[in-house]
């Protein structure tokens, strides 16, 4: 093996060992079983750890990521991660998880082509030209952020309406769908209140979104209506 790579197989042995002397046996018991609660789907960001940041050890959190965290319903890698999660594992929380400041999302913000991932992100070039004009009624410095946590709503939305997540509702199957985002300038998780247990909420807590953080002279004239 390459020398430039000794340094990590070195961290490697010093984590293990400071997880035995913490908890001995613990690699032994995580060995037998795979039984987490959380599913995480986030952004490939080397910046956004998923088991960092909410505390939790190998074993507790099932994850997966991709560039700008979307679910894709063409995307088997994705939906097979999520069945396995539901229907094997039984997970109770599905964590959609984006993060302010996301490349992928401010590289389809600004129509900046980079590559082949632009084919990826047409997804969100579509969410953007669908939501334009409520985006626009925030203030330009802020439109970056609003589009980060709409894409994560949408990807709750398209969480909830896999077959996998709809079936597991139909046989009384507790899963609950949760939108977050993170801001990697000071560390912290935002609850974005796109949560999600039945069909019966999707609507309701999708129309939710878009009445909260509004200018108020916008919410006003909206309500008025």
């Amino acid at each position: 093996m390459s020398d430039e790579l000794q340094h990590l197989l070195g961290n490697n042995r010093n984590w293990a060992d400071a997880i035995k002397a913490e908890q001995p046996g613990f690699f032994e018991t995580l060995a037998k079983q795979q039984t987490p609660e959380y599913m995480w789907i986030g952004c490939a960001d080397s910046r956004v750890p998923a088991n960092e940041l909410i505390g939790l050890l190998p074993g507790e959190v099932f994850v997966h990521r991709n560039v700008a965290n979307l679910i894709v319903h063409s995307d088997l890698n994705c939906l097979s991660t999520i069945q396995f999660a539901v229907d094997v594992l039984k997970v109770k929380h599905i964590i959609v998880c984006g993060h302010y400041g996301c490349g992928g999302v401010r590289a389809a913000y600004e129509d900046k082509r980079v590559g082949l991932v632009d084919n990826w992100l047409r997804h969100i070039h579509d969410l953007r030209r669908v939501h334009n004009r409520w985006l626009d009624k925030f203030d330009p410095e802020e439109r970056l952020d609003k589009l980060c946590e709409l894409n994560v709503v949408e990807q709750v939305v398209n969480a909830a309406q896999t077959t996998v997540v709809q079936d597991a509702w139909a046989r009384g199957q507790e899963v609950t769908v949760h939108g977050w985002s993170y801001r990697i300038s000071d560390g912290l998780l935002h609850d974005l209140a796109m949560t999600v247990g039945s069909a019966e909420e999707l609507t309701d807590r999708y129309r939710d979104f878009f009445k909260r953080d509004l200018p108020v002279d916008v919410l006003n004239q909206s309500t008025k209506r």
